[in-house]
Order: C-alpha cells, then structure tokens, then sequence
C-alpha cells in the first residue's frame, strides 16, 4: 500500500499550488482520501477529504472556499487545488486513506489513519 504526494513547494501570499496523491496497493472504493497538515511545533490537523466512490468531498472551515480537493480514477490520484494561500498555510501536507466517509475522517486525529503518505513541504512567504 502506498500514498506519494508530490506538489509541495515555495510560494508568495496569495498564490496556487497543486498536490498530488498517488495511491497503490489497495481498492479505493469505500475509501476516503484526504489531507491533513503539520505546521512546525503543531499537531496534525484535518484540511479536506474525498470519498472515491461518490466524489462528496468535505473541508477544513480555514480551507473552504480556497481549497479544491478532486480524483482521477484512470490515475488513481487524489488532488489538492489551494489558491489564495496565506503565510498560515505553511504546513508539511500528507495524504491518507481511511475506510470512512469525508465528514468522519475530519473527525479523527491523523494516527487514526491506516494508510499515511510521507508528506510534502508547503512555504507561503514573501
């Protein structure tokens, strides 16, 4: 099993970026992938999620309206659109997987987690 995000980078206030999430290894139906993020000396806190098999996504209340999060079944990848970005966005970014829907995973710590991707590094700064 196997959660790669790729996508992470450098960006000024107010800019976009897109993650990636590839996953492998495990059938995604009944599964929901999302985010989660670590900001430096902070826990792990829920940012978006997607239900593979009905597409009904759910978002952080400090993401929604900036964030999109989307699938593509032929790639089997799970993406993050964040426009609009702030300097608190600034977080390592990680993928996970969980059978649940979107709104209960929000609802879990990350260790809850059975399948967690590496993460990948997001700097909003001027």
């Amino acid at each position: 099993v196997q959660l790669v995000e790729s996508g992470g980078g450098s960006v000024q206030p107010g800019g976009s970026l897109r993650l990636s999430c590839a996953a492998s290894g495990f059938p995604l139906d009944y599964y929901a992938i999302g985010w989660f993020r670590q900001a430096p000396g902070k826990e792990h806190n829920f940012v978006s999620a997607i239900s593979w098999s009905s597409g009904i996504s759910h978002y952080a209340d400090s993401v929604a309206g900036r964030f999109t999060i989307s699938r593509d079944g032929a790639t089997n990848t799970v993406y993050l659109e964040m426009n609009s970005l702030k300097p608190e966005d600034t977080a390592v970014y990680f993928c996970a997987a969980r059978r649940t829907a979107p709104q209960t995973m929000s609802r879990l710590p990350y260790g809850a987690m059975p399948y967690r991707g590496k993460g990948t590094l997001v700097t909003v700064s001027s």
